[in-house]
């Protein structure tokens, strides 16, 4: 007789993670930026007023979790992909494809001088490349992760160089879960909140789950740029 319930496959890690991330937007464009930062104050009661600041806020926790948990499915992608080089040009592609969405989220306009979070995705996925390509040349390799770091630097992608370092630490705590959430939850003490994330990342039974064939894959590429847009247009 099979188990009940056997853990967190893939496929739904990949749902929880663009929930909370659509939670945080939400709170952030919709909420925050689009009602409590443009209306005018005669709207709202003082009491309505605190209740939507609380409710911006809740969002706001929520979303914490989506950051890790998508460093850990890039990490399980990498690993598992057919066709690294695919890999990376989806996530530089799609980095390009978000950079309006995300310039609109944030300053309504076309600029906007942070990068969004493909971004830090992508250099995390070319200094896991540049490890196991240069696993028998140690100086190349420890090269090619401090240049990634520069760049993430001066990039000033979402989450920044603390977002590259975190991805680092997922690499090569790899294979050792309790130690994984231990450092990775050290390290994003100025964001303790994401460290609620690893209670589902420990749960993963490293199965694919039901999020199968090329459109479902796509879907969840797209579905960043696209739902930011469609929060700015609300």
């Amino acid at each position: 007789m099979k188990p009940f319930w056997t853990g967190i496959s893939g496929s739904g890690l990949k749902i929880l993670a663009v929930c909370s991330m659509l939670t945080d937007h939400i709170g952030q464009i919709v909420l925050k930026n689009g009602i409590a930062l443009n209306a005018s104050r005669s709207l709202f009661t003082d009491a309505e007023f605190s209740a939507l600041l609380s409710l911006i806020e809740v969002c706001h926790i929520v979303g914490r979790i989506a950051f890790p948990i998508f460093c850990f499915l890039l990490l399980e992608g990498f690993r598992h992909t057919r066709s690294r080089f695919r890999y990376g040009r989806n996530l530089l592609l799609f980095a390009l494809i978000s950079e309006i969405p995300w310039n609109l989220m944030f300053t309504n306009t076309l600029h906007y001088e942070r990068q969004n979070v493909f971004f830090t995705l992508f250099l995390g996925y070319l200094a896991f490349c540049a490890i196991e390509y240069f696993k028998n040349k140690r100086l190349i390799q420890l090269l090619c992760i401090l240049g990634l770091l520069v760049v993430s630097i001066f990039l000033k992608a979402d989450y920044g160089w603390r977002g590259y370092i975190f991805l680092l630490i997922m690499y090569y705590m790899r294979n050792d879960k309790p130690g994984q959430a231990i450092l990775g939850s050290c390290w994003l003490y100025y964001e303790w909140r994401a460290c609620f994330a690893f209670l589902s990342i420990n749960l993963y039974n490293g199965e694919r789950g039901f999020i199968r064939g090329k459109a479902a894959k796509y879907f969840f590429y797209w579905f960043y740029p696209v739902h930011i847009i469609g929060l700015v247009i609300l």
